[in-house]
């Protein structure tokens, strides 16, 4: 028989790996929930995750390109152009959103049964990348309708893939927790990912923004990450060497520092929740 001794965690300290590791099931099975409950008595099933991209695509198409002329970089159909940019925004919003009131919405699991408490905004990861693989096999038959060949740098796609779930899991943690505290954060978040998405250059290309803007969309960690996902799959010109550095470093940086704070927060959960 085992004994499991439960202790408070250290100042600025990081989740044990070990005990996240022997809790992997709990990962899994919420994974599996999340998927099950998502799709579960809709009329149209998997087929919504493409629908979202695909109509945001062609709204966007026909503001920024239509209406407002803007045109894709290197003559690509615009409602590629921004369907690739949503592929990634998709995954880094929805982990946010789906993470952010994870913990609310399991207050008894959190409250009356130990586990790490982590792995409950953790395991809304595995939603969205689901989502996100459905939406790119849907963009390669896009491609190979409208006769687009990827680059060379397409093999880094899993890369910055992993960057978004790195980038947007660090965020969902501080979100999550504070959530529990804070309730109005949950009304605070949906309206700051908005500004956001209108903020990176999702819906347009970052030559579209005037010169003297431009440093603003160039210290957005979103701007490297679309910009690079282009790169990949529509054979768009590399991003700077700083920028494909910074895309790995920054992502790591606030997963950890989202660990870091979420580990302090998740004490008083019991209290508060």
């Amino acid at each position: 028989m085992r004994t499991v001794v439960i202790t408070p965690p250290r100042r600025f300290s990081l989740p044990k790996v070990s005990e996240l590791w022997e809790a992997r099931e709990v990962l899994y099975r919420f994974g599996a929930r999340d998927v099950t409950l998502r799709y579960r008595q809709t009329l149209l099933g998997v087929v919504w995750v493409i629908l979202q991209p695909l109509l945001t695509a062609v709204v966007f198409t026909l503001v920024f390109n239509k209406v407002a002329g803007l045109k894709a970089p290197g003559g690509v159909p615009y409602a590629i152009f921004s369907f690739v940019g949503l592929l990634a925004w998709n995954l880094f919003s929805g982990i946010i959103n789906r993470s952010q009131g994870s913990l609310v919405s399991n207050r008894d699991l959190v409250s009356k049964v130990f586990f790490p408490r982590m792995l409950v905004p953790l395991a809304t990861v595995y939603s969205c990348v689901v989502d996100f693989v459905v939406s790119t096999a849907f963009l390669v038959i896009l491609m190979i309708v409208y006769g687009i060949s990827p680059s060379a740098a397409v093999v880094l796609v899993p890369v910055w893939t992993l960057m978004v779930v790195l980038l947007a899991s660090g965020v969902g943690l501080v979100t999550s927790a504070l959530t529990v505290r804070y309730r109005d954060v949950s009304y605070f978040v949906p309206f700051l990912l908005q500004f956001l998405l209108y903020a990176s250059p999702i819906a347009y290309a970052v030559t579209a923004v005037p010169a003297k803007y431009r440093w603003v969309y160039e210290i957005n960690p979103l701007t490297w990450i679309l910009q690079e996902f282009r790169w990949g799959f529509l054979a768009q010109p590399m991003p700077p060497a700083w920028q494909i550095v910074l895309s790995v470093v920054v992502p790591v940086a606030v997963f950890l520092g989202g660990a870091v704070i979420f580990e302090q927060m998740e004490r008083g959960f019991a209290d508060v929740i």
